[in-house]
């Protein structure tokens, strides 16, 4: 053995004591193993939203250490209620993730606004009564779907951001000034 084969081994049984204590101190480790690491911590997900119809604010994160954050998704429910009947509806994870993705895309540091997040079946069929423009069976219903826009964020850049993403429906609404994003099968609309 070798002068640096053997500062390997003593570090590596150092290591052993260190790690492990009296028990198995005296196992050496093989020059090539390395020590396990601490595995860093997932990046916390944040959003903020303000909806425009009650003003309503939510800014925090809702993902921390691997999972949904219960008490965010729970305020998030609340401020993508229903503004017209006041009920509040479940909101699909992956929409809040979709949202997430596309904030670093465009770099986002406004929240969204909200024009429209869940809608109740009796809010949805009066807007399709009143509008060609919504669905009859709207993914808005299954708290899958939201209108926004973000100050600061030309529309046509955030709507490019969404279409690219590729991971469900973005509709265009230019004259009303917000963008669709959902977590139905891709389209574009």
């Amino acid at each position: 053995m070798n002068r640096r084969n053997f500062l390997q081994a003593s570090g590596s049984a150092a290591f052993n004591a260190a790690i492990f204590g009296g028990v198995g101190a005296n196992i050496i480790l093989p020059a090539f193993a390395t020590p396990p690491t601490a595995r860093a911590p997932a990046q916390a997900r944040q959003l903020a939203f303000v909806n425009t119809h009650t003003g309503d604010t939510f800014s925090d994160a809702y993902w921390e250490n691997g999972n949904y954050v219960p008490d965010a998704m729970a305020a998030i429910n609340n401020v993508m209620r229903d503004h017209r009947s006041g009920e509040v509806h479940a909101i699909d994870p992956r929409l809040l993730d979709q949202l997430h993705s596309l904030k670093g895309v465009v770099e986002a540091s406004a929240p969204f606004q909200i024009i429209s997040g869940y809608r109740s079946p009796a809010t949805n069929a009066a807007l399709h009564d009143a509008s060609n423009g919504v669905a009859t069976r709207s993914l808005h219903m299954d708290g899958r779907a939201i209108d926004i826009r973000v100050r600061g964020v030309d529309l046509t850049r955030l709507r490019d951001a969404a279409l690219a993403m590729n991971a469900g429906g973005v509709g265009y609404y230019e004259a009303s000034d917000f963008i669709h994003v959902d977590t139905g099968r891709v389209r574009r609309w």
